[in-house]
């Protein structure tokens, strides 16, 4: 069996995550290849498709959340990602259950007494009209259960009730509140109910556009449990390889294997970056001391394919501080890099600290 050492690794998932050389793709083409883009910041999607696409224009994302083609919704491991509609559609039911356990896990100490099935029965008619604050919402049934803050019962809602996020927040360039209503009611067509072979294409996505990778980065990257049935039936289907560490490593057949010498030009990460969170063993791209920031909300810089740096933008200054010394030949190709993402911020000055 053939053994991919970390280069391998790291040069296969930049191919695949559109890294190592921008891709014509669309933006609607990218998310659907990408199975979305985590959007706990609003913003922060931008700035991973300008990454990974040639001549992206902000405003196209923009007008497919717009436009109802693309949305910001829960799913994978219970956070934010924006993905295209139909995606939504198709993948909320397979997250559901999982979305309910992560949910419960967190707040079943701030909610005593309260039913799930009863409170989701109660909350979802208030997200089926105009887009609702979660907390404004939870405050019109709160006194079903005195002494538990609407704000628990609103966070509670957001897994139990399928919602997404409108416009205007999600857009390039402005803010707004985060309202909600239903998937169903801001798309006009209903979820698709789960199934194993909804499993199994979830999977497979996820392994055409991060692989190779082993079981655990599966579970890591979707929070999903119970996938060994899945891979069971994938496994046919699959070609299997070695890490260094001798972990069963899984890929569709056709995924991309660079050449481990292939040049990784710079590339500027945004926020919770799934190129970066997707995995359980994180080696590929980011040193383990480092591994603490990817959940802190630290925006990389990525030369010679690895995290080597955290970059900011405020008062019209692109900051980018490195965790490792770096070469002038790589500060100049950061800096290069940097030009886009100043214009991109519409900022004018690159402070390289040293």
């Amino acid at each position: 069996m053939i053994t991919l050492d970390g280069r391998a690794l790291n040069r296969a998932l930049l191919a695949r995550q559109l890294l190592l050389t921008r891709s014509g793709m669309s933006a609607f083409e990218a998310l659907e290849w990408l199975v979305g883009l985590q959007a706990q910041e609003p913003q922060e999607p931008y700035v991973g498709l300008w990454s990974r696409l040639a001549d992206f224009d902000p405003i196209e994302l923009s007008d497919l959340v717009e436009e109802r083609t693309a949305v910001r919704t829960l799913l994978m491991r219970r956070t934010l990602h924006v993905v295209t509609a139909r995606d939504a559609l198709a993948l909320r039911t397979v997250h559901q259950p999982m979305l309910e356990a992560r949910m419960w896990t967190t707040l079943r100490r701030n909610l005593p007494g309260v039913d799930r099935a009863e409170l989701a029965a109660l909350g979802r008619p208030l997200f089926e009209g105009e887009p609702r604050m979660l907390t404004d919402a939870a405050r019109e049934i709160a006194d079903r259960w005195p002494g538990v803050a609407a704000r628990d019962l609103g966070d509670a809602l957001s897994c139990l009730v399928p919602l997404v996020q409108v416009p205007p927040r999600g857009l390039w360039g402005q803010k707004g509140a985060a309202l909600n209503i239903t998937v169903d009611r801001w798309l006009g067509d209903s979820l698709v109910p789960s199934t194993p072979d909804a499993v199994d294409g979830l999977v497979l996505r996820y392994l055409a556009a991060f692989g190779p990778a082993a079981s655990a980065d599966i579970r890591a990257w979707s929070g999903l449990s119970g996938l060994r049935e899945s891979v069971t039936r994938l496994r046919p289907r699959l070609r299997v390889f070695r890490d260094d560490r001798k972990r069963e490593l899984l890929d569709v057949l056709d995924g991309e294997l660079p050449d481990p010498e292939t040049p990784a030009p710079v590339r500027f990460l945004p926020a919770f970056d799934n190129a970066v969170l997707g995995f359980d063993d994180r080696s590929r791209i980011i040193d383990k001391e480092h591994r603490g920031l990817s959940v802190e909300g630290a925006r990389f810089v990525l030369v010679d394919g690895r995290v080597s740096a955290t970059w900011t933008v405020a008062g019209g200054e692109l900051r980018v501080v490195p965790l490792r010394p770096l070469t002038k030949r790589e500060r100049d190709e950061v800096a290069e890099e940097a030009d886009g993402l100043l214009a991109l911020h519409g900022a004018d000055r690159l402070d390289l600290s040293s």
